[in-house]
């Protein structure tokens, strides 16, 4: 299964306007993949419209959130439906400090339906850090059904083991994600499956079908279990 697990909406200040649910799933789609997953920061108001337009486009959609934990490390969370991550970013983006979001110095924060209409805006800024330390951000995510996934764990800014100096005993990891950009040291990811996936803040960053993940069933529940590591020795 052709894959791209990282990807953010215009509901991350970081992304670009464009990225709305509609010109994701296009784009994935042009692309030759054949399941997504979008990640925005602390918060999963956009995937009824995403889930609309994959559904569209003959996609599966991994519903995601992508939080910050207390020590900054960006953790992936996937989820079995789309009600169950909105449910967890409501949770998340409760715990984020009360600040209100600057649109002119850190981007919009747009709920956009699959018709490009502006349906809401998200007021509190989502780019900072949650204070949920990562065990306990990762036990929410693995309750409601979830797969927790470190992100780019090898890259500088928000990465586990820059952030943590090396891979934690607990929780464990049998996935993590590794940025193709930053070298990576064999023994972090010894014995685990990779993701690689595109970090998408613009459409033309949408990763091509180059990466692929073994399913025993193409599906959402196909992928979960992947992502869960289950099957791995």
């Amino acid at each position: 299964m052709f894959v791209d697990l990282h990807i953010h909406s215009c509901l991350s200040p970081c992304a670009d306007d464009d990225m709305t649910p509609a010109n994701i799933c296009g784009m994935a789609h042009i692309k030759g993949l054949d399941a997504i997953a979008v990640t925005d920061h602390n918060t999963a108001k956009n995937l009824p419209y995403v889930e609309e337009a994959a559904n569209h486009f003959g996609l599966i959609l991994l519903p995601g959130i992508e939080v910050t934990t207390r020590e900054e490390v960006h953790l992936l969370g996937y989820f079995p439906t789309v009600q169950a991550a909105v449910e967890m970013g409501e949770v998340f983006s409760s715990h984020l400090p009360p600040m209100k979001n600057n649109p002119r110095l850190f981007g919009n924060q747009f709920i956009m339906n699959t018709d490009e209409e502006v349906v809401g805006e998200e007021d509190r800024m989502l780019i900072g850090a949650t204070d949920l330390p990562l065990d306990e951000c990762v036990a929410m995510i693995r309750a409601a059904g979830g797969a927790a996934v470190p992100a780019h764990i090898n890259r500088g800014a928000n990465g586990l083991l820059r952030n943590l100096g090396m891979m934690p005993v607990t929780p464990a990891f049998p996935v993590v994600e590794v940025s193709p950009n930053c070298p990576v040291e064999e023994a972090a990811i010894a014995g685990r499956r990779v993701l690689r996936a595109s970090d998408a803040h613009q459409l033309g960053a949408i990763q091509e079908a180059v990466f692929d993940l073994p399913v025993e069933r193409f599906s959402r529940g196909g992928l979960l279990e992947v992502l869960r590591g289950e099957g791995l020795q």
